[in-house]
């Protein structure tokens, strides 16, 4: 199945999705049971390297300097001039974990990717979601291969990313990212395998935390700048940490009280007090260094603490661990400038007393010509861009808000741009807009839109990996419409929704049922007598008959005519034909 899965997803268009979805159906790409990256199987290789006695050289991602880089970082430029691939075995007493990993561990190179050794580093904090990305068992003392092994989260799916320990090397000392124990190498390893999966080191220059996040994870992330906080953020911040997700927050300028601009901290609980009469809200803050903690009211010693119940006050210290602090929370909203927040999904929670967000994963793609149609400020072509749409059934319920809405996060994400730096592209401008959909039940067409204002969107187009927005509407059908600014512009996409409660979705932008899409592949494959990937128009005429259309000369001839393609049909061409053909097939069925 791992090796299907790579197969489908290689040869593209509409054959590679209703394989996809039917593998995904079946379980592969979950954490538990990841695609094999370049259909490389880690226990495979590892066993051939161990019965033959030689160390693992990895084919597809070469000790040379196309890896590295094609800019800054290309072959023959300046700084990968005297660049050494050496094993960490040329080192005295190599460990890939030494005593736990901890953020010491990742200490930053000659690379411009802080942003993801930020995340990295946040990911040491919990050792359960780090060994879903470094799994167990790998040394270089039992076993050795040369071989090592990593999980990433890639656009709805868990891969498994195989890698040789050969590591870029500058007078004796590894480039990149490195421990500050000298014979320590899971981090260096690590951002090697992630290097690979983007298609070079270089790749990797400028991004933001979240994105590694997500990548690490399989969650969601959305951002908050607190100068500009919603009102609810308390009541977003309790639910966050009811699921597990992940919290940093971070300060841009000038601070007091031991607070550190610049640095990224955690958000690690919130509690209400009786305070003098009132209640007070606290939020829970964790300096990651372990040390230097917020020295302002209701700090560990201040004496806002004496007027509280001495079980209250002894409750929530016992609570803490070394390098967390409580504030009040609007003393945080002042002091601290972002919040943001990395949703777990289900598989990522395993506490049984954690609640979660039901997902909704769509996968899609915009290709010129027919689902490319740009923005609202694209009228002619809006419309056709991919619909999907969600029924929103439960609102919230939560006692404080009289409000009937239901909550859910929208997130959109382009896939795979980062590889395609290296042809001098990079991320589209994209975004969503969301509409009520009225009673009809038909994929919505140019007058709709003209005549209908979205109901929400995101905040604005950018051109990063993924836009996400939090959303509160009414109980209902609405339909999403993700696009790129422009028309015309081509990539895939993954497409997530997440709701507090229940709710039911369709995707209404193929015009292919999953049963008939399935069927028609099965078709295909069966009257491609000859395996060669494509089809004569003699196999074209007895597929489409099998198909259940029975068709005279001169429709078959207009057929071949327009599908065919240097006298061959391939997959989705076929597709398209058998698309069209239950279309008029059902509109005359219908007129009759």
């Amino acid at each position: 199945s791992l090796y299907v899965l790579s197969r489908v997803r290689m040869s593209g268009g509409i054959s590679a999705s209703i394989a996809t979805s039917r593998l995904r159906a079946e379980g592969m790409g979950s954490n538990d049971h990841a695609v094999s990256f370049l259909e490389q199987d880690y226990e495979a290789l590892r066993q051939e390297c161990l019965e033959t006695g030689c160390l693992f050289q990895d084919p597809s991602f070469l000790a040379e300097p196309p890896s590295l880089g094609f800019k800054e970082l290309a072959p023959f430029s300046a700084k990968t001039r005297d660049v050494e691939w050496m094993r960490p075995t040329l080192t005295d007493d190599p460990q890939f974990i030494l005593g736990g990993a901890t953020r010491t561990d990742i200490c930053q190179g000659a690379l411009g990717d802080c942003w993801l050794l930020a995340a990295i580093a946040s990911l040491t904090l919990n050792e359960r979601l780090l060994h879903r990305v470094v799994p167990h068992g790998q040394s270089f003392q039992e076993d050795y291969a040369g071989i090592f092994h990593f999980q990433f989260w890639q656009f709805g799916e868990w891969v498994d990313v195989v890698i040789d320990d050969r590591l870029p090397t500058k007078n004796g000392e590894i480039m990149f990212v490195h421990s500050a124990e000298g014979n320590e190498f899971w981090s260096a390893l690590l951002e090697k395998a992630y290097a690979k999966l983007n298609g070079s080191y270089e790749a990797l220059s400028g991004g933001s935390t979240t994105e590694g996040f997500e990548d690490f994870t399989g969650g969601v992330s959305e951002m908050y700048e607190l100068r500009k906080a919603p009102r609810d953020l308390y009541r977003i911040i309790d639910k966050a940490l009811d699921r597990g997700s992940l919290l940093g927050c971070s300060i841009d300028s000038v601070t007091f009280k031991k607070l550190v601009k610049g640095h990224a901290y955690s958000v690690t609980g919130l509690k209400k007090v009786d305070y003098q009469g009132q209640v007070e809200r606290l939020i829970r803050v964790r300096n990651p260094w372990g040390q230097v903690e917020w020295t302002g009211a209701w700090s560990d010693n201040s004496p806002e603490w004496d007027e509280l119940d001495p079980s209250e006050r002894e409750d929530l210290h016992l609570k803490m661990e070394d390098g967390e602090f409580w504030m009040s929370f609007q003393e945080f909203l002042r002091q601290f400038s972002r919040l943001e927040i990395c949703n777990l999904t289900a598989d990522a929670l395993s506490e049984d007393g954690l609640s979660h967000w039901n997902t909704i994963k769509f996968h899609g793609m915009w290709r010129r010509g027919s689902t490319a149609g740009g923005c609202r400020n694209h009228p002619n072509t809006f419309w056709i861009n991919p619909q999907y749409k969600i029924t929103l059934l439960e609102e919230d319920d939560d006692p404080e808000d009289e409000e009937v809405a239901c909550s859910f996060l929208v997130a959109l994400m382009q896939k795979d741009r980062r590889r395609y730096r290296k042809q001098g592209q990079d991320m589209h401008t994209i975004g969503f807009a969301i509409y009520e959909i009225p009673e009809e039940n038909v994929h919505l067409k140019k007058d709709f839109f003209l005549t209908h204002s979205s109901c929400a969107r995101s905040e604005t187009f950018v051109n990063l990996r993924e836009v996400s927005n939090r959303l509160r509407l009414p109980p209902g059908e609405y339909l999403i419409v993700p696009s790129t600014f422009e028309s015309g512009q081509e990539a895939d996409f993954v497409l997530r929704v997440f709701t507090e409660k229940q709710s039911e979705t369709d995707s209404r932008c193929s015009g292919i049922r999953s049963g008939s899409g399935w069927k028609w592949l099965v078709i295909y494959r069966e009257y491609d007598m000859d395996k060669s990937g494509s089809m004569s128009s003699y196999e074209m005429r007895l597929a489409v008959e099998s198909a259940g259309f029975k068709l005279n000369n001169r429709l078959n001839q207009v057929l071949v005519a327009r599908y065919a393609e240097n006298e061959a049909i391939d997959f989705d061409n076929f597709i398209c034909c058998l698309v069209k053909l239950e279309a008029m097939f059902s509109k005359y069925c219908t007129v009759s």
